[in-house]
């Protein structure tokens, strides 16, 4: 009977000590920027028109037609004999071609070419930068740009600002996911290893240090 009670007494030890183990990790786990995000840039992809951008739109022969416009608050523009026709979310390229179709109606085989000379974005491709920065805003994206490119169009952080709490809000497969970046250590210290590169639609959320 002692040796049942002894063996007893020692499986529930070691069921407890496993238990400790399994809360202990539980509680100390914090999402971090994932290794993978640090070392590699994303993608290279193609500009997409947003409201606010500026479009210079030429006809080919046809200069009549041809005018600089604005892309509206609804992503629309209006040029001659084009009324209302949606530009944001598209290339360059791909309202080009959709002129073409509304010109072609009105001028035999229309060319149309599209430069984008002012830079917006569409809402859903902009870095927003909330909280302690000096100038909190939304930014275009732009290939390749980082977590340093961010902090310098916003004029860095405020004397208020907790930077090695801040966080990444990222749009990950449908689901959001906060990651951990290290703003103290990039601009204080000079850890390039903390300058990590963003993504289109990222927030940066820059918190108040609590003294």
């Amino acid at each position: 009977m002692k040796v049942l009670f002894h063996d007893l007494l020692k499986l529930l030890g070691t069921a407890l000590g496993c238990l400790v183990i399994l809360v202990a990790s539980g509680c100390s786990s914090a999402p971090q920027l994932p290794a993978s995000a640090e070392a590699a840039p994303s993608a290279p992809r193609d500009y997409l028109i947003g409201p606010g951008d500026t479009v210079s739109v030429t006809v080919w022969r046809n200069p009549e037609v041809s005018m600089s416009v604005s892309v509206r608050p609804d992503g629309k523009i209006t040029t001659p004999l084009v009324e209302d026709l949606t530009a944001s979310g598209k290339t360059p390229t791909q309202l080009a071609r959709d002129i073409e179709k509304a010109l072609a109606k009105f001028i035999q085989q229309p060319v149309v070419t599209i430069i984008v000379t002012g830079f917006v974005g569409p809402y859903s491709e902009q870095i927003r930068v909330i909280g302690q920065a000096a100038k909190p805003q939304a930014l275009p994206y732009r290939q390749g740009m980082s977590l340093m490119d961010v902090l310098i169009a916003v004029g860095g952080v405020t004397e208020f600002a907790a930077g090695n709490r801040a966080n990444i809000i990222r749009n990950v497969d449908g689901k959001q996911q906060q990651l951990a970046v290290r703003l103290n250590d990039l601009i204080r210290d000079g850890d390039i290893s903390a300058n990590v590169p963003v993504q289109p639609g990222d927030i940066l959320v820059i918190p108040e240090s609590y003294f």
